[in-house]
């Protein structure tokens, strides 16, 4: 009679303490339907490779034209939210993990997930990207859903200047002297074309 009397109550305990090992998804945008984009430090370094090609070729024709593709941008804000503080959470856990770049239709497409807690949640954030009179990337988040949650304060700062960061960072002395002329976004390539000032 004893053990009949305990074991509602331990099974009660033991449902409880399993729920909240678990990681309860509340949705969000879905991108299930879309390839995976692999990640590689490879193809994240190859981004200095593409950059050196592009700024050879420009010194003999003053054109540049730079060629991302969705892998190395991926691979790249991948390592970023690693290691950047500013695009984490308070408890140094990226803001987005398992981030997927598209370059689709004239737009930067990105998804991952986030997590708040126990529960988790697709995120999708639509960037424009485009290049404003003096020849600067002009960043613009068209839309971003963070399922349930409300995105997180700076979010549009943080994006901005990653991507800010990235192209002033990545091409170092070049863009000091590099006018952007155009930047095209179409079919897992983004294309940026300047010219050297």
């Amino acid at each position: 009679m004893y053990k009949k009397r305990l074991a509602l109550p331990i099974f009660l305990l033991m449902l409880v303490l399993t729920s909240l090992a678990c990681t309860i998804s509340v949705g969000g945008p879905d991108y299930s339907s879309l390839p995976p984009i692999p990640v590689s430090a490879e193809a994240a370094e190859s981004i200095k490779e593409e950059l050196k090609r592009a700024a050879e070729a420009g010194a003999e024709t003053g054109v540049i034209t730079i060629n991302l593709t969705e892998p190395q941008i991926t691979s790249y804000l991948a390592a970023r939210m690693q290691s950047d503080p500013s695009l984490q959470q308070s408890d140094k856990k990226p803001l987005i993990t398992d981030p997927q770049v598209y370059l689709r239709d004239g737009q930067m497409q990105i998804y991952g997930k986030t997590q708040q807690g126990i529960f988790a949640a697709n995120i999708g954030i639509i960037v424009q990207v485009g290049v404003d009179a003096n020849g600067q990337p002009l960043i613009e988040i068209v839309s971003a859903d963070f399922g349930p949650f409300p995105a997180p304060e700076g979010l549009t700062n943080a994006i901005t200047a990653m991507v800010k960061e990235a192209y002033t960072g990545s091409l170092g002395p070049v863009a000091t002297g590099l006018r952007v002329e155009a930047i095209s976004i179409a079919n897992g390539i983004m294309t940026i074309t300047g010219r050297i000032r």
